[in-house]
């Protein structure tokens, strides 16, 4: 878009024939990057080495460079002919410098021959200034985003290493947590939750269970049923994952799975005993993916469950453990999967 708008600007304000703009590529080449006006098409595959030509020779001395065109056209050594080809009377090269470094190089076709005293070229001087600052600029954003990009999908990149982590520890299926967060993102997309919202859907599905990090192994693993005062234990991990996650700026959207998966719908459960809507929507959603998944994948005590029989205890469970509708729409969107599409 930047680089539309300089285009557009030299070629309307400067009422000039052809705009072309060549950005610098590694640390000896400039390359096109966009042009409007020019026929060829090797104009997109256009690189320039500093120091040669007109255009070479307006980056390495950070100058504007004029080059008139003769009865026969511009020399081949001055302009390249992917350029020159357009048969412009004048061909200016002008250099684009930001913040005291060379951005790239806007060459500009005009139909008339030019004085380099002419104020045309200072307007077009002071017009390539503005476009410098604009794409340095622009490409100041491009990089910011791409960092954002970056430092997000380490975010989760970690994030996915803690859940494999906890499965490790917890002698938990393989991959349940990769599958209840993908599932879970799944029927929140269909509960009619926004882009926005999925990824922290997401990234509590995978910290689902984070809090078990405070509990004791003697406790987590034990094989034996556990007391009382051990059952009290486990289930302290809910807010444990809220004290761990709260201070954590960019994982406090994500709060509401880990720390309110246990709750129940008719408030039976922990750790706040909330009750129906007032449960948030994202754990009333996973709640319904969490039993799915571990009624249907394969323990060491017992085999997995079949399609229908988990239909049927997910059912059982609607109006008392689980949101009604969550488990209907769980159910609808399984059916959608498990139906082949027509062709």
């Amino acid at each position: 878009m930047t680089l539309r708008t300089v285009l557009d600007e030299c070629v309307n304000g400067l009422r000039a024939d052809a705009a072309c703009v060549l950005l610098v590529s590694g640390s000896t080449r400039l390359d096109a990057a966009g042009h409007v006006g020019f026929g060829n098409p090797e104009v997109d595959r256009l690189s320039v080495r500093l120091g040669d030509g007109a255009i070479g020779r307006a980056a390495l001395e950070r100058r504007t460079v004029v080059v008139t065109a003769g009865a026969a056209g511009p020399a081949s050594e001055e302009i390249p002919p992917a350029l020159g080809d357009y048969g412009a009377a004048t061909y200016c090269a002008v250099p684009l410098v930001a913040k005291g470094h060379l951005t790239g190089v806007l060459v500009v076709a005009q139909p008339a021959s030019l004085d380099e005293g002419d104020d045309w070229i200072n307007f077009l001087e002071a017009l390539a200034g503005q476009a410098a600052i604009a794409i340095d600029a622009g490409r100041s954003f491009e990089d910011l985003q791409r960092a954002h990009l970056e430092l997000a999908l380490a975010y989760d990149t970690t994030i996915e290493g803690w859940g494999a982590a906890l499965e490790l520890r917890d002698k938990e299926t393989a991959h349940h947590t990769l599958r209840v967060a993908d599932l879970t993102v799944q029927l929140a997309r269909a509960a009619g939750i926004g882009d926005a919202e999925l990824l922290h859907v997401r990234r509590g599905a995978l910290l689902h269970d984070i809090g078990k990090m405070a509990v004791p192994d003697s406790i987590l693993l034990k094989k034996d049923t556990l007391t009382e005062d051990e059952h009290a234990v486990m289930r302290t991990h809910p807010a444990r994952a809220y004290e761990l996650l709260l201070p954590i700026a960019y994982l406090r959207p994500a709060l509401d799975i880990p720390y309110c998966h246990h709750e129940r719908w008719d408030g039976s459960g922990y750790p706040r005993g909330l009750k129906g809507h007032d449960i948030p929507l994202a754990a009333r959603l996973f709640a319904v993916v969490d039993v799915w998944d571990a009624i249907r994948s394969r323990r060491p005590y017992r085999e997995s469950w079949s399609d229908e029989r988990a239909r049927e205890h997910l059912l059982s469970l609607a109006g008392t453990a689980l949101d009604p509708a969550a488990v209907d729409l769980f159910l609808a969107l399984i059916d959608r999967q498990e139906t082949p599409s027509s062709t």
